[in-house]
């Protein structure tokens, strides 16, 4: 542990709120690198450099403020320890017999700040690295063997259930993201957690009981209250086995969220077990091959200007093509909905009664704008 600048200028204000005396904080090299006094900063400070030396108080009274020739100013200097390792010296300007009695309460004040300060520092070096592990595991980029000795170190269970969770902030700020972060840490300790990007976080959640990765209310816990309904939205992936597979339920997730983005879907929580066709296909959506195969779907598009037909033929799908239920859900008549489809095949050529135009046209529902 190293006394830096920024931590002593702290100790001499915690210092001064407790005492009516100047305070000098001294390096392990003898320098002063914070003071009450700022014109003593960058000093040589020849008592700190004895209580280093001697391992102990030193005093320094009148008579020795003036065998030094005044480089010195009266007081006590009390080294201060970490692990048994004397890291500076903590200094208290005053005739000795009236600072001597504030000694040992500042010196405690003093290596509080210190190991309060490591124990911050300890733990944003395991956040940050079990940050790196998440998005090397996420990647993946880390060998199996790897994979599990890290899980250990970090205290994660890796032949455990999990699911990879995206969460996105539609409207990110520096703010909002430390929050989320913050919410995560006090009130689901148990998750690994990443920062993707300035609009994505990405969760590893252990999953502890059957079927609570499908429940809505359990995923909207992981949002701080501030949080509005609609000022994220949260995609699940799949459900794996152990920790070594959880990148599956990662690519799955992400393969959601770019459907959802590119289909400007609002729903706030999007399970992949709910869109697997779509957000497998994302990527063929963009190809040629899907291009070519959607020519007649492209063609309807065209020539359906208000999208009635598109819209129709959307709810026919989602009805399992059932003609009564799609009618229905539509608010028209069972004939005029066998009038459109009769339509629909007119224009793209394409016939319901073959599986493979079916086929077609029912993928060109889920993967065309």
């Amino acid at each position: 542990m190293k006394l830096d600048k920024f931590l002593a200028q702290n100790i001499v204000k915690r210092a001064t709120q407790i005492i009516p005396y100047a305070v000098n904080v001294m390096d392990n090299h003898g320098i002063i690198i914070a003071s009450s006094d700022i014109n003593r900063l960058g000093q040589y400070h020849l008592g700190a450099v004895q209580a280093l030396r001697q391992n102990q108080a030193i005093e320094i009274n009148a008579q020795l403020e003036q065998q030094w020739h005044f480089e010195v100013r009266q007081g006590i200097n009390i080294p201060i320890t970490y692990l048994n390792e004397n890291i500076g010296v903590i200094g208290i300007s005053g005739q000795p017999e009236l600072v001597r009695e504030y000694a040992k309460l500042v010196k405690m004040a003093a290596e509080l700040i210190v190991e309060q300060a490591a124990q911050l520092e300890k733990e944003r070096w395991q956040s940050r690295y079990k940050e790196e592990f998440v998005l090397s595991v996420a990647k993946p980029t880390l060998p199996i063997e790897q994979i599990e000795k890290q899980a250990i170190f970090f205290g994660l269970k890796y032949t455990q259930p999990y699911v990879a969770v995206v969460i996105k902030l539609i409207e990110s700020t520096a703010e909002k993201l430390q929050l989320l972060l913050t919410y995560l840490s006090h009130h689901h300790p148990k998750v690994a957690t990443a920062i993707m990007d300035l609009q994505k976080v990405l969760i590893f959640q252990p999953i502890e009981q059957n079927g609570v990765n499908k429940q809505t209310k359990f995923w909207q816990s992981y949002l701080p209250p501030e949080f509005s309904l609609n000022s994220c939205q949260i995609v699940i992936g799949n459900e794996v086995s152990s920790l070594a597979e959880v990148s599956y339920s990662y690519q799955n997730a992400q393969q959601t969220l770019q459907y959802a983005e590119r289909m400007h879907l609002k729903k706030q929580i999007l399970f992949f077990e709910e869109y697997r066709m779509p957000a497998l296909l994302a990527d063929f959506a963009q190809s040629w091959q899907a291009e070519m195969l959607f020519k007649p779907a492209y063609r309807l598009a065209e020539q359906d200007k208000k999208r009635v037909l598109l819209k129709t033929l959307q709810q026919y799908f989602f009805s399992n093509c059932d003609l009564d239920h799609a009618a229905k859900k539509l608010f028209i008549h069972p004939n005029t909905l066998r009038y459109r489809l009769d339509k629909i095949e007119q224009i793209t050529a394409l016939s319901f009664n073959k599986i493979e135009d079916k086929v077609i046209l029912y993928l060109a529902t889920l993967l065309i704008k």
